[in-house]
C-alpha cells in the first residue's frame, strides 16, 4: 500500500497547516510507504488508510 504525497499535502493544507504541507512536499517520496513513514504519519495525525491508494483491479 502507497500513499500518493499530494494527498497528504492536501489534507494539511485543509487543516490549515501549510508549513506542514511545504516540508513534506520538499521530504517525501511522491508515493509514501506508510510502514517507513508510520512515525510521521502519526505525528501529523493522519491515518494511512484513509489516504491509502485505491488498490489497482
Amino acid at each position: 500500500m502507497r500513499i500518493a504525497r499530494h494527498r497528504i499535502v492536501t489534507v494539511l493544507r485543509e487543516r490549515g497547516q501549510p508549513f506542514r504541507a511545504e516540508w513534506v512536499e520538499r521530504e517525501l517520496p511522491e508515493r509514501v510507504d506508510p510502514a517507513k513513514h508510520v512515525g510521521l504519519l502519526a505525528t501529523l495525525h493522519l491515518d494511512p488508510a484513509e489516504l491509502a491508494d485505491a488498490p489497482s483491479p
